[in-house]
């Protein structure tokens, strides 16, 4: 099992809206970045969990946990031409732009901002602190259970996305 960082705009699409969304699932769709759609197609898998982190927004924090669902997918926005995601170039029958279905776990106790993540010593390697342009990005097991512990979570809530 690994851990991601998925980046999402709240005003766009926030950890709501996936918990609100139907069976609190989505397509994961709109990444435009091709080193972050070969981590989607390459690296993640099913049964993954990852970080849902607002983005953009005036206090940039993790909001809350996702598990992949579905891996694999040509992502949809990218050939629709009334999504802001629309590929032209993209050919239904070779898609450039592959992604994953996510799944709402838990919403955090306390959202972890990215102010705190900065000032905590325990996550000066993470990605996100250092390569932050990403909107997918892996969390080292070791980043996944401190930063469960900053947001809240118990022990044995920790122990189940092991």
């Amino acid at each position: 099992m690994k851990y991601w960082l998925l980046k999402s705009e709240p005003d766009v699409f926030s950890y709501s809206h996936l918990s609100a969304a139907p069976e609190r699932r989505t397509v994961w769709d709109g990444v435009r970045n091709y080193q972050a759609r070969n981590l989607l197609r390459d690296a993640v898998s099913v049964n993954d969990y990852a970080f849902f982190y607002h983005s953009s927004c005036k206090e940039p924090a993790i909001a809350g946990i996702c598990r992949i669902v579905r891996t694999g997918l040509a992502d949809p926005s990218q050939f629709n031409a009334q999504s802001p995601y629309f590929d032209p170039k993209s050919d239904p029958a070779n898609p450039r732009w592959i992604t994953v279905e996510v799944e709402a776990v838990q919403a955090l106790p306390r959202p972890l901002t990215l102010k705190e993540m900065r000032q905590d010593s325990a996550l000066q390697e993470m990605a996100l602190l250092n390569r932050a342009r990403l909107s997918v990005q892996p969390v080292s097991n070791t980043e996944w259970r401190h930063i469960l512990q900053q947001a809240g979570l118990s022990a044995a809530n920790i122990s189940r996305f092991n």
